[in-house]
């Protein structure tokens, strides 16, 4: 940490909160527009009548919201450099193994129960969608207007922090391209990002909703595996704090 940039490394923990914080409002800031006329459209190619389609609203989707488990982990590895600036490394490896630790199990409980939730609302769409044609309209009622040009803005929102973060962590410190797992979750979350963006503009617009649910089943799975990569590397940072502290009266002892 000796010739550490200071301010940039600062700024990159705050290009990457911005990050995590467009994705998991996500929910609120996607959706809710008015879909009437759309699914009365669509109502018609499945010549059904319908007469009120008042309420009708698009869906937020889960997507962008589910790479949030992932850039988790970005906040937490980004916050374990900043935490290097104000405690003393021998403090500080003692707390980052426990820390972690609680982060890891936290994050693996959290991306199990996202995995379980993303996976039960696919099963439901697909077999709405599959039962034409009243089953095809309340699948189109619920999820098949999303609005993927508001999304791409926040995408494309959420990747250009995402880059910003990735650079001022380099401008920080150079020696952090040879940190293999950063490098590896930089990777992770661009990538995730990129074809989250581009699944939606992939299909129709009346199956984003679907692919969105594939792709944030796809994310919490990521989560949970970077939940077991942090879990499992905790272990010898835990292993060898206990070793110093135990040592430590042995050798005030002597």
């Amino acid at each position: 940490m000796g010739d550490l940039r200071k301010p940039f490394l600062l700024l990159a923990m705050l290009a990457i909160v911005l990050a995590i914080g467009v994705e998991l409002g996500a929910g609120l800031l996607l959706g809710g527009a008015d879909a009437g006329a759309a699914l009365a459209d669509s109502a018609g190619a499945l010549d059904v009548e319908i007469d009120d389609v008042s309420g009708v609203s698009e869906p937020s989707g889960r997507g962008t919201g589910y790479l949030g488990l992932i850039d988790a982990v970005a906040v937490w590895s980004t916050g374990l450099f900043c935490l290097g600036l104000l405690l003393p490394e021998r403090v500080q490896g003692r707390v980052q193994g426990v820390a972690t630790l609680i982060f890891s199990i936290i994050l693996l409980i959290v991306g199990l129960v996202a995995l379980v939730i993303a996976f039960v609302e696919l099963m439901i769409m697909v077999s709405l969608f599959l039962a034409v044609p009243f089953g095809t309209l309340a699948y189109l009622a619920l999820w098949g207007f999303f609005p993927v040009g508001d999304a791409a803005v926040l995408l494309g929102l959420v990747l250009l922090l995402k880059l910003v973060w990735a650079g001022l962590l380099v401008l920080a410190q150079p020696r952090f391209l040879q940190n293999k797992g950063l490098v590896l979750l930089i990777l992770t979350t661009l990538l995730c990002t990129i074809v989250l963006e581009f699944l939606h503009n992939l299909v129709p617009v009346i199956l984003v909703s679907i692919v969105d649910d594939v792709a944030a089943l796809v994310f919490a799975v990521v989560a949970i595996i970077w939940g077991l990569v942090l879990l499992i590397g905790s272990i010898p940072a835990i292993v060898k704090a206990v070793r110093v502290t135990v040592a430590l009266p042995a050798r005030a002892c002597l």
